[in-house]
């Protein structure tokens, strides 16, 4: 079947400047795309006033955990309403794959962020996955899930046959066809990974030209995993350690989520572009991914301290140690510059839904309790697994500088959430980068770059990221005059996505959502 979109304003991918213009598909790709089309079609699309671009691409996703579940339109839903065709999975050292089907630490491939409902192979996962998918998945495989899938959380350093029991899992992955592999510091069981176990498996992804995702050990000024005083700050220390493993490994290197926690760690932006641009300019095959939006998930003992954690409750009821403990969380907050109305409550329990969208602030205040008596109580409810949107990411001026920075590319990292407040990010953050760019005079043809054509770059993603005869008709329309979001309703479903086709199928019409699995698992060519 062939369909004709006349008169759309033609933002390619490349950056070039947008023009008026014609786009011809046929089934799953571009036939032509230009000036006007003369060709016959089976339906024409007009899109005057409508701009035309290719699919976007989200940069950092974890949509590869729910794409067997029964109701998994739901998890990518949100995605597609905002323009997105394509997701590049397996981040943060967290993949569905990667081990073996009867491993006994099925619960811990997921890190405790994600359940995995059937570990298996790489290519076991392709077979499941084919027909079943609602947007594309450019796969990674990730360090933190073989690990757990082999030997759960323990922390015992690996023997090397252990290690090449690791790399046997990588290989398996690269050679089916996935883009890279992750690594996630900041948890377990990746954070006790040795030197040379994450050389190894740096080194494997690298011989097959694969790219490496590394989620920081810190992202704070300040964190849990490095001595408290140290020369540099921890925000620093973990690029420096992510730069050491491209250098040491021969790999490619994409930077998860470069944020800057909390108000302390803002002035440190100029310092950490610095680094990039200075590798970039020697040569280094180095970038970063960012978001839109200030805030992002995190758990609610994020300034929960360990040691307080494994007393008992008669003695943590203890005065002193309650006092150690306020000295302690106050110091966490003054050293990172968060405070109790950065932290809004996402989920404690089915119980307790009417603390939701609220910051400890205003809980504080409305149980006339103190905030850290208001915290701890949190904590309790939630058995120490609830969940929070931690504000002080950025501000205004960071994300400015980020997203006109030559090496950045945009991300969602988010998904739709079980229970509980959902992430703003898995809803409007593609829109919002729009809104941003108009409020910035930024030129959209630059952020659409961001979003398709750079993306598909830096990973090597075939026939995609770019409006060309012969590619995949991925596809994103947008009417600008429509675009908005929401910031005080996460779950809101941004205006302004007019059309969203994947793999020439429409998934999205006139702004109302259509749906379809019409995605695909997208393997890396061989060389």
């Amino acid at each position: 079947m062939k369909t004709l979109f006349k008169n759309g304003t033609i933002i390619d991918g490349s950056g070039a400047k947008p023009y008026v213009g014609d786009l011809l598909i046929e089934d799953d790709r571009i036939l032509a795309v230009g000036g006007e089309i003369a060709q016959e079609a089976d339906r024409v699309v007009e899109l005057s006033g409508l701009q035309i671009c290719p699919g976007l691409i989200d940069a950092h996703s974890h949509n590869d955990f729910f794409y067997d579940r029964p109701d998994a339109e739901k998890f990518y839903r949100p995605f597609i309403e905002q323009g997105i065709t394509t997701q590049i999975t397996g981040n943060c050292s967290f993949s569905p794959f990667g081990a073996d089907e009867d491993t006994p630490y099925r619960d811990k491939i997921g890190g405790g962020l994600f359940d995995t409902l059937f570990p298996c192979s790489f290519a076991k996962f392709k077979e499941r996955a084919k027909g079943n998918l609602f947007v594309n998945l450019v796969p990674l495989i990730g360090q933190g899930s073989v690990r757990a899938g082999m030997t759960g959380y323990d922390p015992a350093p690996y023997t090397p046959e252990q290690i090449e029991r690791e790399l046997a899992h990588v290989r398996e992955a690269m050679e089916g066809g996935a883009f890279g592999g992750s690594f996630g510091f900041m948890y377990e069981p990746d954070r006790y990974a040795g030197t040379d176990e994450i050389l190894a498996f740096a080194r494997e992804i690298a011989k097959y030209d694969g790219i490496v995702t590394i989620h920081p050990r810190a992202c704070s000024i300040v964190s849990a995993d490095y001595p408290l005083l140290t020369k540099k700050s921890h925000l620093e220390l973990g690029l420096d350690e992510a730069v050491d493993i491209m250098r040491r490994a021969g790999c490619r290197l994409e930077y998860s989520h470069l944020i800057f926690t909390g108000q302390r760690s803002w002035k440190l932006l100029d310092r950490m572009l610095a680094v990039f641009h200075r590798e970039h300019d020697a040569g280094s095959p180095i970038a970063f991914d960012n978001y839109a939006f200030h805030y992002g998930a995190s758990v609610i003992t994020v300034v929960f301290p360990e040691w307080y954690a494994a007393l008992s409750k008669e003695e943590a009821a203890k005065p002193i140690n309650r006092f150690k403990l306020s000295l302690t969380i106050l110091m966490y907050r003054k050293v990172l510059g968060i405070d109790w109305e950065d932290m809004v409550v996402a989920y404690i329990s089915p119980e307790h839904p009417e603390y939701e969208g609220k910051t400890v602030r205003e809980l504080a205040a409305g149980e006339g309790v103190s905030e850290l008596d208001m915290y701890l109580k949190l904590v309790d409810l939630s058995d120490r697994a609830g969940s929070i949107y931690l504000g002080k990411y950025y501000n205004a001026e960071i994300v400015r500088r980020l997203m006109e920075d030559e090496l950045s590319v945009f991300m969602t990292d988010a998904w739709v959430e079980e229970k509980g407040l959902q992430n703003i990010a898995a809803f409007q953050t593609f829109p919002q980068f729009f809104l941003l760019a108009r409020r910035y005079g930024i030129p959209t043809e630059k952020i659409v770059r961001k979003m398709t054509g750079a993306t598909a770059d830096r990973y090597r993603i075939p026939e995609r990221g770019y409006l060309r005869p012969g590619y995949k008709a991925d596809l994103t329309v947008i009417d600008p005059e429509k675009l908005c979001v929401n910031e005080k309703k996460p779950d809101f479903r941004p205006g302004g996505i007019a059309y969203v086709y994947v793999n020439g199928r429409a998934v999205l019409e006139e702004g109302r959502y259509v749906g379809g699995k019409a995605g695909e698992v997208v393997l890396k060519e061989r060389t």
